[in-house]
């Protein structure tokens, strides 16, 4: 085995880059250690969040009427407006608009001004009643919403699908459409 000696120039070299290294290193762990616990700052130009788990947003054995009737009773004490999502929980933007309504700028516009209530479809076949009454086409796909003042009034319809493609939606453009149909204060 041969034995390599390095003059003092060189050590000096070595121990700045292995210095800086080290520095470099340290910085960028500290930056995505920073980042990675502030996952709640929203790029609101980004397109929604998606989902990796759905959730039971629509079970089988709910009363849709039920649950509205029972909305809008709280509304009026609450002083808010009702939002019925249509939708089935076999449909993937069902769930990606439903987490986008309970997270950052929508989530909170949504907790302050809204009751959520969640309207199963089936497969095209339930609760065929309340899409008329709301006038929700249903051949334009789902989720599609309806919001309701605290008297029961449809004061909105999804008749356009402008949120059948939830995937694609901007997080700026659903926070300015809940901004638009909420309730101002008297």
């Amino acid at each position: 085995m041969k034995t390599v000696f390095v003059g003092k120039g060189r050590r000096r070299t070595y121990a700045r880059f292995a210095t800086t290294l080290v520095g470099l290193i340290a910085s960028l762990w500290l930056t995505s250690a920073v980042l990675a616990q502030n996952p709640s700052q929203q790029n609101d130009d980004e397109v929604l969040a998606p989902v990796a788990v759905k959730k039971d947003l629509y079970p089988a054995d709910a009363d849709a009427k039920k649950e509205i009737e029972e909305a809008m009773k709280k509304a009026a004490s609450d002083k808010k407006r009702v939002l019925l999502t249509f939708g089935g929980n076999w449909c993937y933007d069902c769930h990606v608009l439903d987490r986008a309504l309970h997270e950052g700028a929508a989530g909170k516009i949504m907790k302050e001004s809204f009751l959520l209530i969640h309207v199963d479809i089936g497969e095209g076949d339930k609760n065929l009643d309340l899409l008329k009454k709301y006038k929700i086409p249903l051949e334009k796909g789902v989720p599609a919403v309806a919001i309701l003042n605290s008297a029961g009034s449809l004061l909105y319809s999804s008749g356009d699908a402008e949120v059948e493609a939830a995937r694609k939606m901007m997080k700026k453009d659903l926070v300015a459409f809940l901004q638009r149909w909420r309730k101002t204060k008297p």
